[in-house]
């Protein structure tokens, strides 16, 4: 496993538990270079791989961790806790499982990402929907802005999402 600090793959497991009801396992695990501490979890695939249908139409096997790389880019310096984006993944790929059979596009998962995103912190989704939606210029970002402060009025981020 690769530390997500130094990117370093030498770690050794501090600690192992039951999670998710039995269908998981939590490992704390620290890094021989840097010594910082990271949890991942395992999880048994019993089901069939999912493809995503890419927008330029050719297919890739779903990958879990490309959902997490986007919300930690969206969630860079926020104080969001890595169980928080944990959470967040895990629903979205259930929901994914649940919903679709084979072939899941692009689009689906942006949008779950997304809807999420909004849900936990304004300023996250708006750094994933920017890429997301693709946005062109200033006034794309600032219609998207606008939209999450007026659907939000009681959002204690509203004045906060100017300021960074």
């Amino acid at each position: 496993m690769r530390c997500p600090f130094c990117l370093h793959d030498n770690d050794k497991v501090v600690d192992s538990r039951s999670a998710d009801d039995g269908h998981a396992i939590r490992r704390r695990r620290q890094c021989v270079n840097c010594s910082k501490r990271f949890t991942t979890y395992e999880h048994v695939e019993t089901r069939a791989r999912l493809t995503v249908i890419k927008k330029d139409g050719t297919r890739e096997p779903f990958e879990r961790q490309n959902i997490i790389d986007g919300l930690q880019k969206a969630c860079y310096k926020r104080q969001i806790s890595a169980e928080t984006l944990g959470a967040i993944c895990d629903d979205i790929e259930e929901e994914l499982y649940t919903r679709h059979d084979r072939e899941v596009p692009t689009e689906v998962i942006g949008h779950a990402v997304s809807d999420r995103l909004r849900q936990v912190d304004h300023v996250a989704y708006v750094r994933f929907a920017s890429v997301y939606k693709q946005f062109r210029d200033l006034d794309d970002f600032l219609n998207e802005v606008r939209d999450v402060l007026e659907s939000d009025t009681n959002s204690k981020d509203q004045g906060r999402l100017f300021r960074e």
